[in-house]
């Protein structure tokens, strides 16, 4: 990629960030239009949970393919096909005449989506090679996010009140198109010097991995046991076949040896853990909001700003300490929030009262908005440019495998500890173990942010950095002899 001016790299990245905004929009406005959608479209609470996890369920098994594939043929290329095809699933979506169909068109929307966020934080690694206008810049994408969870709700919920929930795919439309003719118009291409083939092997087994392990989870409370075991154990084949197949490949979907980094490995699972907290806490909190207060659409999405505002007003200061003073502070405070909102609404059923509702989505808000740019950063930090589509891509799909989980294993507590014919009296309590899931996922965050940003995790990342430059040096003299 050519030297651009710090005003076009200014340009660049707010391009990016119009992807990551559509997409992250569209989880939040989502969230807020589940009841509606229940109601019109006769769905249960499994049917909720598959609107949510098929999309990203797909988005987790197709991101590294998405990263590979655009390092190989370039990412500005891959991104503007990302983008057309992910509007275009949101007019599909729009249009569902059942919830099976507006599922399928999710899942359409899903493959565009892999396709954006991965290739954009692979571009923004690619223009800002400075490692602290790349923290600065990552804090600003993180920003991003908090900005969609700020408007998502609220767009949403006037939407869903004055138009319907079909509306709220509308809003993608127009910002993929302006986004669609600025690439076009600005973006360079790019792409890694030496191209990766593909592993078609590789991606059936995540694919099987994933799809197969989120199916058990969901159907579990519904389905007996002949029906979910088989599939927990294609979950178990497919793991294994990945960790016997993908070291034996010299150009691997999943480049195992990454995980060598202590830092790279804790990104990944603190990814899992905080976006596991993120889709149990909207799931939970949406249900509880409209179907059990008894809130409209617009007042469950004024009830997310004391949550959304912290994460916006967060993000970027977290950027700027990740670029200063490393990850770990960052990570311990988000680690240590998400951990005390999760507490109060477990043991202290928060959402019984005004005041400790504010409170709880105030304090989750701060911890989720600490949390993403250590995550970004560590994960292409120290990664030679070649790869950084792939390491993007692996962090990508952790958070998208963690939103899975969180929805799919939340879902399934609930459903399990609810009684439908007293829905509203036993909500809080049927809810309760699934508070207590996020607790763990926030001390998650807590620990490996401790341990993974030491002296020694350090140390690991260094010595893996230092191997897989070897590698591309020697397969780089290979080829040219």
């Amino acid at each position: 990629m050519p030297e651009l001016s710090p005003r076009r790299r200014m340009l660049v990245l707010a391009i990016c960030c119009m992807s990551l905004l559509i997409v992250s929009l569209d989880v939040t406005i989502l969230n807020v239009a589940l009841p509606s959608m229940q109601d019109e479209l006769h769905a249960s609470t499994a049917g909720l949970q598959w609107t949510i996890d098929a999309y990203t369920l797909v988005l987790a098994s197709l991101l590294m393919l998405a990263g590979s594939t655009a390092d190989r043929i370039g990412r500005k290329r891959v991104f503007m096909v990302g983008l057309v095809v992910f509007s275009l699933g949101s007019l599909l979506c729009s249009l569902a005449p059942n919830l099976d169909a507006l599922i399928a068109f999710r899942m359409i929307q899903a493959i565009g989506g892999s396709m954006l966020n991965p290739v954009a934080m692979s571009i923004i690694t690619n223009t800002f090679t400075d490692p602290r206008e790349r923290a600065k810049a990552i804090g600003v994408w993180g920003a991003v996010v908090g900005i969609s969870m700020a408007a998502g709700p609220l767009i949403g919920g006037v939407l869903v009140d004055s138009i319907g929930w079909r509306s709220i795919f509308w809003t993608n439309l127009p910002v993929g198109l302006v986004a669609l003719l600025l690439t076009l118009r600005y973006v360079p291409e790019s792409r890694a010097p030496k191209a990766r083939r593909p592993d078609p092997v590789g991606q059936f087994l995540v694919i099987a991995l994933f799809g197969s392990l989120t199916y058990a989870i969901i159907e579990a409370p519904t389905s007996g046991a002949a029906t979910v075991l088989p599939f927990a154990a294609i979950a178990l084949a497919a793991l294994l076949g990945l960790l016997w197949y993908e070291p034996r490949r010299d150009e691997p979907l999943i480049d195992l040896r990454f995980f060598r980094s202590a830092p790279f490995s804790g990104a990944t699972v603190i990814a899992i853990g905080a976006f596991a907290a993120l889709g149990g806490f909207l799931f939970l909190s949406t249900l509880y909001l409209q179907n059990v207060r008894g809130l409209s659409a617009l007042h469950a999405g004024l009830w997310m700003l004391p949550m959304a505002v912290p994460m916006f007003l967060c993000a970027p200061v977290s950027g700027r300490l990740v670029g200063s003073r490393g990850p770990r502070l960052s990570l311990l405070i988000a680690g240590t929030a998400m951990t005390v909102s999760a507490v109060m609404f477990a043991a202290f059923d928060a959402e019984t009262s005004n005041v400790t509702l504010f409170i709880g989505y105030a304090v989750f808000g701060i911890g989720f908005g600490f949390v993403n740019a250590p995550i970004t950063n560590t994960a292409v930090s120290g990664m030679p440019r070649a790869q950084a589509g792939v390491a993007a891509a692996v962090a990508s799909t952790s958070r998208q495998l963690g939103q899975t989980l969180g929805v799919a294993v939340i879902g399934a507590v609930l459903a399990s500890g609810i009684n439908a014919s007293a829905y509203r009296t036993t909500f809080v309590s049927a809810s309760v173990p699934g508070w207590w899931i996020l607790v763990g996922c926030g001390l998650t965050v807590l620990g490996l942010g401790v341990l993974t940003s030491g002296r020694w995790a350090r140390g690991t990342a260094e010595r893996t950095a230092e191997q897989l430059k070897s590698v591309e040096l020697r397969e780089a003299a290979r080829v040219s002899a």
